[in-house]
């Protein structure tokens, strides 16, 4: 029987590339998280994005609809163009790829630069789409430690 390969784009077999991280163990950089949440949309693992996502915007997400375009859609490729790490405490990140999908609608891409943030030692997707009512002088939702406007508000 055949290996599967990862969605994610690396050409290496899924059993060795991001399923480890879909079955709990913490991706080591924002760029393996990245790559991880690109073939769990691939597989269907709405449960997956919830829970790489910051904990302060899970509740905030549309998980019926993440689970539509997860399953409605077929999955063409990520091309991963920089991962850059931002030192600091807590560590930040941002990497930038394209994602191509077919839907109902035709063949898609999107380019994008995620930003994500290391919490204790885990790595988190920063999400632009929901809303965190966060003042500058308040705690920052990563749960640093720090006030918001010295940690994350950059990426918000």
């Amino acid at each position: 029987m055949p290996t599967a390969t990862c969605p994610c784009g690396s050409d290496n077999p899924l059993q060795q590339c991001c399923a480890p991280y879909h079955h709990g163990q913490p991706a080591p950089t924002a760029e393996a998280l990245m790559r991880s949440r690109y073939s769990a949309y691939a597989l269907g693992l709405i449960d997956y994005l919830q829970a790489t996502t910051l904990p302060a915007q899970q509740a905030g997400l549309d998980l019926p609809a993440i689970s539509a375009w997860s399953r409605e859609s077929s999955w063409l490729g990520l091309t991963v163009e920089s991962a850059e790490v931002i030192p600091g405490q807590p560590e930040h990140a941002r990497v930038t790829f394209t994602a191509r999908w077919r839907d109902a609608g035709g063949e898609h891409s999107h380019r994008e630069c995620s930003a994500f943030v290391r919490s204790a030692d885990a790595w988190y997707f920063i999400d632009p789409t929901v809303e965190l009512r966060v003042g500058r002088n308040d705690p920052c939702p990563c749960a640093s430690g720090q006030k918001f406007k010295k940690c994350c508000s950059a990426f918000f």
